[in-house]
């Protein structure tokens, strides 16, 4: 059974993937200058909306999708917290593909990450408690809310701060390095986990296909929920693209780390986070060159 699955993945492997997690965010982070948050201080809006179809939209579409497919435990579970991550590494390339607010969509990477200390453990545990056989994971899990703070300063906030820092103080240095450090760091995360699948191929092709339809249903939920609520608060184009893209991109690297941390690599759980960031990627980059095709009005 999925549910007492465990993937093969040693404690090594997860400090080397926490590491490359903070590169990747540290390239996402010298796109950032201070006044980058001035402006969205003055015009917070799309923000706000953006950082609302993240944290509550997306997990409310997810625990309905969950009711409505009455998955295993640990599939279930690994749904709701793919869907209590912060927006993925690669939204911002996919936001400026289709022709989105990329401005935006790195401000919300930022605000998103820095509201994962409290939103992410909160949702998993919250919308996870209210579904009995996920709920019945929790219970035999300890989790300690102090390490997840630790583990998503260390990984994700540290790099940001360390990343607008170093743009601000060094801008020269920053614009040289900033592209080739953005494809070296997704390229090593993309071989990582490529590796990570096949020391465990056996187990993904054993299970994945039950799990594909569920994260591809899982996405259009995310896109679609990101999409209408923007819509819904009168948002132009321009923000609706990026805002669309950054509830349909999620941290799946966060939340492999997270699974791997406190959930003892359970199977259903990792099989959904890898899953996702594999579908996620495609899924964006097809639907930026769709957008692509006309310019969104700002």
């Amino acid at each position: 059974m999925i549910d007492e699955a465990v993937l093969d993945f040693s404690a090594h492997s997860l400090t080397l993937l926490n590491a490359i997690l903070a590169i990747v965010m540290l390239s996402i982070a010298i796109d950032l200058k201070p006044r980058d948050f001035k402006v969205v201080a003055r015009a917070p809006k799309p923000l706000i909306v953006g950082l609302g179809a993240q944290f509550i939209v997306l997990p409310v579409l997810t625990f309905l999708l969950v009711l409505v497919a009455r998955p295993q435990a640990s599939v279930a579970l690994g749904l709701i917290l793919v869907a209590a991550c912060p927006g993925g590494n690669i939204s911002n390339f996919i936001t400026h593909r289709a022709g989105g607010n990329a401005a935006l969509s790195v401000s919300m990477t930022a605000f998103a990450t820095i509201g994962a200390i409290v939103m992410t453990p909160a949702n998993i545990a919250f919308w996870g408690s209210l579904y009995e056989p996920s709920a019945a994971i929790l219970r035999e899990t300890s989790i300690d809310p102090v390490n997840i703070v630790v583990t998503i300063s260390l990984m994700l906030i540290l790099p940001l701060i360390l990343g607008v820092a170093l743009n601000a103080r060094c801008p020269d240095i920053a614009a040289r390095i900033r592209g080739p450090l953005q494809w070296i760091s997704m390229g090593i995360f993309l071989a990582f986990i490529g590796l990570a699948l096949s020391a465990n191929w056996g187990l993904f092709l054993a299970y994945a296909g039950s799990i594909a339809g569920l994260v591809v249903v899982h996405n259009a939920l995310a896109l679609s929920g990101g999409n209408l609520t923007a819509a819904a608060f009168g948002l132009s184009p321009f923000d609706r693209r990026a805002i669309t893209i950054e509830t349909g991109i999620q941290n799946s690297g966060l939340g492999l780390v997270l699974i791997f941390g406190f959930f003892g690599g359970l199977g259903g759980m990792a099989i959904v986070a890898a899953f996702w960031g594999v579908w996620h990627a495609i899924s964006g980059l097809a639907l930026a060159s769709v957008l692509s095709r006309k310019k969104a009005s700002a």
